[in-house]
């Protein structure tokens, strides 16, 4: 039996995360939540221009959805043309990168933090996602801290992917697991099988 070893709270809550500048800056970002929030849907440029005006690197033709929930958006990156759809939480403690025309689906939950659960103090880590060029996270999905899905990858609804997505398959489940390769895609308009 090991010992009865006990969580150092105090020492937890008296560690500084963040900077002071940080802690402004998030003080700032979240006074701004309501101008993101309730902007119409079709207004993708002014969510775009609030984040940028955070830090935050965002591509052409990008569409944020009026209820995404971004936390520090100085360390988001989102390339051309992807979407990040309704109630997405895209928790970025440390560096998140979304690809050129990736999907993050309804729901989903990009985490980049935890904490060392091997600690008394419970330190908190901040840690990179990446999500590769035209990978789709299904409806739901949960992304671990310091995850990598590869390009084109497909994460199932409502999966958990806690080990990096290869490029070009499929995975689901909790905990996901591979299910296929993705086929090669074929263009817009061609039915063909």
């Amino acid at each position: 039996m090991k010992s009865a070893h006990r969580l150092d709270i105090e020492a937890h809550r008296r560690s500084r995360n963040w900077t002071r500048k940080e802690l402004a800056a998030r003080v700032l970002w979240a006074a701004s939540g309501p101008l993101f929030r309730l902007s119409p849907k079709i207004l993708w440029e002014w969510r775009c221009f609030l984040l940028r005006a955070f830090g935050a690197r965002i591509g052409r033709n990008v569409r944020i959805l009026p209820s995404v929930r971004v936390m520090i958006p100085w360390n988001l990156t989102i390339d051309d043309e992807a979407t990040v759809g309704d109630r997405a939480i895209l928790y970025a403690l440390g560096p998140m990168h979304i690809g050129r025309r990736a999907v993050i689906s309804q729901g989903s939950h990009l985490c980049g933090g935890t904490h060392d659960y091997t600690r008394a103090d419970f330190p908190l880590i901040k840690a990179a996602i990446s999500v590769g060029e035209g990978a789709w996270v299904c409806a739901d999905a949960f992304i671990g801290p310091d995850i990598r899905v590869g390009d084109y990858a497909v994460v199932g609804a409502r999966s958990v992917v806690m080990k990096d997505v290869d490029a070009w398959t499929v995975v689901a489940g909790n905990p996901a697991r591979y299910i296929s390769d993705r086929p090669e895609l074929r263009p817009a308009g061609d039915a063909s099988q």
